[in-house]
């Protein structure tokens, strides 16, 4: 099913992603990415994720009206299924902790860091993957544009932006917006939206677009091709940013 691949990827490329086993933990954003990695040729995904699909995922991930209520791993996994039978997925209705990702982590040559900072729980998984040399990919939606940096044991970790889960991803959005200010970007209309969202009275959490899943996916799709090649890819603090 993928000769339609060919001369963008070689035989022996597509053999060797072939093998790659990919460690997704969190499908939300991360249901986006693995469908794009599959349609590429990654057929070894493991997901981990404890929520179930709601009404208001629709909008940006991977699932459809009749997912409502069902585990997300699962329903990942029948839609990957669905367009790749063969394919060798492993979904896991849980959530990560410490106990846990030690036993996940293992055996697999990346992972990719979807989880929710609701805990210092995807610091733990990060640190776990550096200490077995596993490459950590981070990939955030920024509404029109999407971002993703690549943590390793020779690169710095999640700590340099914050050691505090609270806020984390307001605080990652903060940092993305000063680099690329600082390389003459222009960011006004990214910083309006983040100041309208500080604004809101209510909690709530960031607004985000499908089109930003997409892009995401894209650019881990070809991280993780890199990587399985044995390309060089940038390390965090420095990072990918695609926008419209």
């Amino acid at each position: 099913m993928y000769s339609r691949n060919r001369i963008y990827v070689t035989p022996a490329e597509q053999k060797r992603i072939h093998n790659f086993h990919i460690l997704l933990a969190g499908a939300g954003l991360g249901s986006v990415i693995a469908e794009c990695a599959l349609r590429l040729g990654f057929n070894h995904i493991t997901i981990i994720d404890g929520d179930v699909v709601e009404k208001s995922n629709l909008n940006r991930q991977n699932y459809t009206v009749d997912d409502i209520g069902k585990p997300k791993a699962e329903a990942l996994k029948n839609r990957l299924l669905s367009i790749n039978p063969h394919a060798k997925i492993n979904a896991h209705h849980c959530y990560l902790d410490y106990d846990n990702i030690p036993h996940f982590v293992s055996n697999v040559n990346v992972a990719i860091n979807a989880i929710d900072f609701d805990s210092d729980i995807p610091f733990v998984f990060d640190y776990m993957c550096e200490s077995l040399n596993i490459p950590a990919l981070h990939p955030y939606n920024l509404g029109w544009g999407a971002c993703v940096f690549v943590v390793t044991d020779k690169s710095k970790n999640l700590s340099h932006i914050s050691h505090n889960p609270q806020d984390f991803e307001l605080k990652f959005a903060s940092y993305v917006v000063e680099h690329l200010t600082a390389q003459g970007n222009d960011m006004q209309h990214f910083n309006q939206c983040m100041q309208a969202y500080k604004n809101e009275e209510q909690k709530l959490p960031p607004p985000q677009l499908a089109v930003a899943s997409w892009i995401a996916a894209g650019l881990c799709a070809d991280i993780l091709f890199r990587l399985a090649i044995g390309k060089q890819v940038k390390l965090f603090p420095d990072f990918y940013f695609k926008t419209l």
